[in-house]
């Protein structure tokens, strides 16, 4: 194996041959083998060049190809899988554009990647603000966060980034401080948290 993901009720994982495998609920087709059945045990996703996963929730999951495609599958609700429509999907469709990175991850409701170039994008419900596009439109297709030297994002109802400089980002739902503001007040684009050592674990 090279890389795993683990959501709520369900798991995927890479083997070095570059094939794709995923076990677990499948209510909302995120195992991504068209249908909606659950497997006990790993069944192989199409396909021979998968390279990066994550599956940080039950609804949806995520994944890139050495050829810097993106692809999502499972449920579409508010655009999450970011192919321009809200249609849930058991099969992999791909997302947008190519040069797509190995940081990505969908959260609640909320997608976000980061690309080879350092730009970072996310589409989906952007409750409270959290796709930090400075408003709380929802998107169903990949849009840009200003900068263009992200490192690292993790997103729920807030987002949390660090940048190839060290600095550390914070934007979203604030009303328990989590934005790190030294207030509750909830920001929709990224404002910087003191500090330049920054790093974010899984």
């Amino acid at each position: 194996w090279s890389d795993v993901g683990a959501g709520y009720n369900g798991a995927g994982a890479i083997r070095s041959d570059g094939t794709l495998w995923t076990w677990g609920n499948n209510a909302n087709g995120q195992l991504g083998l068209n249908d909606r059945t659950n497997r006990p045990s790993p069944v192989q996703v199409p396909g021979t060049t998968w390279r990066s996963i994550s599956s940080r929730n039950y609804f949806s999951q995520m994944a890139t190809k050495t050829d810097g495609t993106l692809w999502m599958w499972g449920l579409n609700q508010h655009g999450r899988l970011g192919n321009n429509n809200t249609t849930s999907v058991s099969s992999p469709v791909q997302i947008p554009g190519t040069n797509w990175g190995t940081e990505h991850m969908t959260g609640y409701n909320l997608s976000t990647a980061i690309k080879t170039d350092g730009t970072l994008w996310v589409w989906g419900r952007n409750e409270y603000g959290a796709g930090g596009v400075n408003n709380i439109i929802n998107y169903s297709s990949p849009v840009q966060i200003p900068g263009t030297t992200w490192k690292r994002v993790v997103v729920s109802r807030h987002a949390l980034g660090i940048k190839t400089d060290g600095t550390a980002w914070s934007w979203g739902q604030n009303s328990q401080g989590e934005l790190g503001q030294n207030d509750t007040i909830q920001r929709s684009s990224p404002v910087q948290i003191p500090g330049t050592t920054w790093s974010i674990g899984s």
